[in-house]
């Protein structure tokens, strides 16, 4: 408890420097700028304003809750970041989750990193420091890194350099920008891992995307099993053989009619058609219960 409380005093003097209008530092050749950058200072909360170039939009309140909790035993261990903007007023750069929680603990001042950066700068530095977050998810990085393409002109081998990652890393992100906004959604959500969406980035049409996303998670379906789901629909895209075409009895049953036939049951039907034109439809059911109603189905 000694510690947390030498740590949120660390910076008191230079707080009631930056305090003093005489002398208000704006950059880097400014009087006492040295003596401010990269220290530690305790601000109050209150000339904190949210960083717009924020990339994480999503913040769990239990988690925030928790997070307060253990401000208010052992203070804010590690310094959030920020840049000067005026007298007494600064932006957040980094660590909005340790200011969302100590504005819940009831803080009134909160050990901060000061920095003097532009508009570009501070995007970027926001950018760089929540990609490497392990709470982030895959929509939000792949967000991040657009950002960085479209607001800073950098190019996937620069990201490579500024986040440490691979190229074909920050590749396999933006693509997840392609997907149907409701896929993007469910990967936010944790309904399905860019495992899933990296299978689906295959698929062009939208709407299939879609049908099979519904089908993942309604079968709970594994990375394994989406990608061989994709495949067949691939493969079925392909023109026929023209052996199997001179074959007149051979016929291929549609997606739509297989559809209508599964709507009919209201179970997962499995049509077989072989290439002299035979085939076989199997009909699961999952209890008495249930074989008696598609019984009745047959019957009516």
């Amino acid at each position: 408890m000694t510690k947390a409380i030498k740590k949120q005093a660390l910076g008191r003097g230079l707080s009631a420097l930056l305090k003093d209008p005489e002398n208000d530092i704006k950059s880097a050749e400014d009087k006492n700028a040295d003596k401010v950058v990269g220290s530690i200072v305790a601000l109050d909360i209150d000339t904190i304003e949210i960083n717009p170039f924020q990339p994480r939009t999503n913040f769990n309140e239990e988690s925030l809750n928790e997070l307060s909790t253990s401000i208010k035993e052992l203070g804010v261990i590690q310094p959030i970041t920020v840049r000067k903007l005026d007298y007494n007023k600064y932006q957040l750069i980094s660590g909005e989750r340790r200011l969302r929680a100590s504005k819940i603990a009831g803080l009134t001042n909160i050990p901060s990193y000061i920095r003097l950066a532009n508009d570009n700068e501070s995007l970027v530095m926001a950018l760089v420091e929540n990609i490497q977050r392990h709470d982030l998810d895959p929509i939000e990085i792949a967000l991040s890194y657009q950002r960085l393409i479209d607001e800073i002109q950098l190019t996937q081998e620069q990201m490579s350099e500024r986040v440490g990652k691979k190229r074909s890393t920050i590749a396999n992100y933006l693509r997840l920008l392609k997907l149907d906004p409701i896929i993007q959604t469910g990967i936010r959500d944790g309904f399905i891992t860019m495992g899933h969406g990296r299978a689906l980035i295959t698929i062009e049409n939208h709407d299939v995307q879609a049908d099979i996303y519904q089908k993942i998670v309604s079968e709970n379906l594994s990375v394994r099993e989406t990608e061989v789901l994709v495949k067949n629909y691939q493969e079925s895209l392909k023109p026929t053989k023209s052996k199997t075409a001179a074959k007149p009895n051979a016929f291929n049953v549609e997606d739509k009619q297989q559809k209508a036939i599964i709507n009919f049951f209201g179970a997962k039907v499995d049509v077989k058609v072989d290439a002299k034109g035979k085939g076989k439809i199997t009909i699961p059911f999952h209890s008495e219960e249930d074989f008696n109603r598609i019984i009745k189905l047959i019957q009516s």
